[in-house]
């Protein structure tokens, strides 16, 4: 609050009634009464300055680093200003959220030394009255004449301080005293005030904004450059800069700056996402670029190049896409001597870098064993990526594994998404000699290039089959070269019906998945349910198992899964088939609650599959749960 002259002789007769009295005059502002009460409720000292609370050389120097950015602004604002504050015999200070003065700019401050000022708190509690706490209390400037100070000693000049506010908090005062100044030209004094507070918030909010800007831009994998004519930068985030190493001109890190898209961006034309390689002295980038022209009117004064490393892209791609490990090898139970047996060679081969085999019947649990794999070796970090060759032609699975188009409208093959990391291969057996053989190739080539490289592979293959592979391979309908690369370490999946003493574990543990996934109430198996299921035979192994298990969680209305919900395959109760029957499909599709994966587990059928029977059999929204 800016106000008029006041009768400083009158203010003093104020001043001193309520000290001697206690007698609050009318005329006196409101704000400086409330905190003249405040004081002498406090017992504050009123004649002299009293010993201030002081912060050490070491505690100063770190609140000073702490607020380094206003500090700098300060100091350049008073080497403009310097003439006129001398002029006037001011001080002017720049004091912190918690009242601790950081700096003393020009003259001493009530008349005392820079060393005792800087680093004292200046709050109400210490100084009692002062522009300073009104200020900071009412969140607006305030002009505060000698004879309101609480302090006498200090009542020899006047004082205007202005909160400096920024996202609605004071995070700092500015403040002007003059020193035994009669004659204060107060216009002018607030007018620069209010100038330098204005600056500073101003200056404060950039920052903020620009360091947000710089943590954002610095977090982001991609080189980000603001570039000058000539290829000087004006701004690299921190990928841009690894690039640079510390040299700030594109042109003379870059062998190939001229051919570049950035050049074309100075005269006017824009490229987006372009392919284009970046060849430094040591090393080329492979990357895809944007070039943006920035604009001064008409002309273009600078260009932001964006660009991003194609392989960092892939493996963006692949952790966006979910190609990670759903399932560690604790998610697959059993106490057996033969499973325990393989789920400690499957921890133990995980920490190497060799391909793996798995040999087991389907449905016996070898896609969760490739999972746990990943997820418990040195390649966790990396993606998952999985191929499928019985659901694909010869082409389409060539084009799945080794990508195809060419330039920027390349897509990448699943064999260079899975670079860092493991690359499953399900129900290898149906690939096609010729393509194996491809494939045994460029594994072949890879490990001997990282050997010569001191390295370990940039990929490990988890391959699965149904079937013996040796004597596929024997045989001539499987490629030998890929089985010798895969079959290095081999692991064999028991079937359900060698492991009868797991079934209730196994059971169990479904059950207890199927609530969690679906965020519904636990269920546990009665003992005559648990007694139907050991007697099965599960020719479709633990994929069978838990089909018919999800049937019979999702047919139980309580807590306990009884044998009369257990419907096993070839049941009475399940003989209408569901391909030929409407009402026996509309049965299986409410039982799995109207979810597309969950049925296709259920009935062991692809979604595609059901997605034709759900058209088949004319299953609107209505109809659906």
């Amino acid at each position: 609050m800016i106000r008029e002259r006041r009768n400083k002789e009158k203010l003093a007769q104020y001043y001193r009634r309520f000290i001697e009295e206690g007698v609050l005059d009318p005329n006196i502002h409101p704000w400086v009464a409330e905190s003249w009460k405040r004081c002498l409720a406090r017992g504050l000292a009123h004649e002299k300055m009293p010993k201030l609370v002081q912060l050490s050389r070491e505690e100063l120097a770190a609140r000073r680093r702490k607020h380094e950015a206003a500090l700098k602004f300060m100091d350049g604002i008073y080497e403009q200003c310097r003439e006129h504050l001398n002029m006037h015999n001011l001080s002017m200070l720049l004091i912190d959220d918690e009242s601790y003065v950081l700096k003393n700019y020009a003259l001493p401050f009530f008349q005392r030394t820079m060393e005792d000022v800087q680093g004292a708190r200046v709050s109400e509690r210490d100084i009692g009255t002062s522009s300073i706490s009104v200020a900071k209390e009412h969140k607006v400037p305030f002009l505060l004449f000698g004879p309101e100070m609480w302090i006498e000693e200090c009542q020899t000049g006047d004082a205007c301080s202005a909160p400096v506010i920024v996202d609605g908090r004071v995070q700092y005062i500015v403040s002007v005293f003059s020193i035994d100044q009669p004659d204060l030209p107060y216009e002018s004094v607030i007018a620069l005030l209010m100038s330098i507070r204005y600056s500073l918030e101003q200056f404060l909010s950039m920052h903020e904004r620009l360091r947000a800007s710089h943590v954002l831009l610095d977090a982001l994998p991609m080189a980000i450059y603001h570039v000058k004519p000539g290829g000087r930068v004006a701004y690299a985030n921190q990928c841009g800069k690894k690039r640079l190493e510390n040299h700030m001109d594109l042109s003379e890190v870059f062998v190939n700056y001229e051919h570049i898209p950035i050049n074309r961006g100075f005269q006017g034309i824009p490229s987006y996402n372009k392919e284009v390689t970046w060849i430094a002295r040591d090393k080329a980038y492979e990357d895809i670029t944007t070039v943006v022209p920035v604009k001064d009117d008409e002309d273009v004064n600078s260009v932001i190049a964006i660009t991003t490393a194609i392989e960092d892209l892939k493996t963006t791609v692949a952790h966006a896409t979910s190609y990670s490990a759903r399932y560690s090898l604790l998610s697959m139970v059993g106490e057996t001597e033969e499973f325990v047996a393989l789920q400690n060679k499957a921890a133990r081969v995980a920490r190497g870098d060799a391909n793996i085999l798995l040999q087991g019947e389907p449905g016996t649990g070898k896609q969760r064993l490739a999972h746990g794999i990943h997820q418990a070796s040195a390649k966790a970090a990396g993606a998952l990526i999985s191929v499928k060759c019985g659901k694909l032609s010869e082409d389409a699975l060539e084009a799945e594994l080794f990508g195809y188009g060419e330039g920027a409208a390349r897509v990448a093959g699943k064999l260079e998404l899975a670079v860092g990391g493991t690359l499953f291969i399900d129900e290898i057996e149906k690939m096609p000699v010729a393509l194996g053989d491809r494939l045994a190739a460029v594994l072949a080539e890879n490990e001997q290039k990282a050997e010569k490289e001191g390295r370990k592979p940039d990929i490990r293959v988890i391959a699965a089959c149904d079937s013996n592979l040796k004597r596929l391979a024997d045989k001539g309908l499987f490629s030998m070269p890929l089985y010798e690369l895969l079959s290095r370490i081999t692991l064999r999946v028991p079937a359900l019906r060698n492991r009868v003493e797991d079934i209730e574990l196994i059971a169990g543990h479904i059950v207890s998945e199927i609530a969690a996934q679906h965020s519904l109430p636990p269920k546990r198996l009665s003992a005559d349910a648990l007694a139907v299921l050991k007697k099965f035979s599960w020719p479709g192994n633990i994929k069978q198992l838990q089909a018919v298990l999800e049937m019979a969680f999702f047919h139980t209305p309580g807590l306990v899964i009884g044998a009369e919900q257990v419907k096993l395959p070839g049941d009475k109760t399940l003989g209408k088939s569901w391909k030929y029957d409407r009402d026996a499909f509309i049965e299986a599709w409410k039982a799995a609650g109207g979810n597309i994966s969950r049925l296709a587990n259920m009935l062991d059928v692809s979604r595609v599959t059901l997605y034709r029977y759900l058209k088949k059999y004319d299953l609107g929204k209505k109809e659906e749960m």
